[in-house]
């Protein structure tokens, strides 16, 4: 069965790139630029793991992060999040994701990250 995976982040061309190399490791992915729908998102798509940017417009993703592990489906479902703005990883853990990934970040470690969190879930 074909993981899927939801994708936030404002920037096009991160999202562009994360999709292209996500769907080449055989993912099914939906990405989005707007952080206002991504529970509406998550709802009807139902993906295995969300991958976060920290700084979002309107948002950050800390905050989404926890939005996503307060409802009561996506409870156990794993997220990373990356950013460029954050020194100390405990500050994102304080909420709740499962991976951090500072930017700028190598491809390789995006999709390590990825299948390391969604193989330990299936474990």
């Amino acid at each position: 069965m074909t993981k899927r995976i939801l994708v936030l982040d404002d920037n096009q061309d991160i999202l562009d790139i994360v999709y292209e190399t996500l769907t080449y490791e055989g993912f099914e992915v939906q990405s989005t630029s707007s952080s206002a729908n991504v529970i509406a998102l998550a709802e009807t798509f139902v993906p295995d793991l969300v991958i976060l940017d920290y700084r979002v417009a309107g948002v950050n993703g800390g905050d989404m992060c926890l939005q996503i592990k307060s409802h009561p489906r996506f409870k156990n479902t794993p997220v990373i999040i990356y950013s460029a703005y954050i020194n100390n990883n405990d500050e994102l853990f304080a909420y709740g994701c499962d991976g951090i990934i500072n930017k700028p970040f190598d491809l390789t470690e995006l999709v390590e990250k990825v299948n390391g969190l969604l193989n330990f879930n299936q474990a």
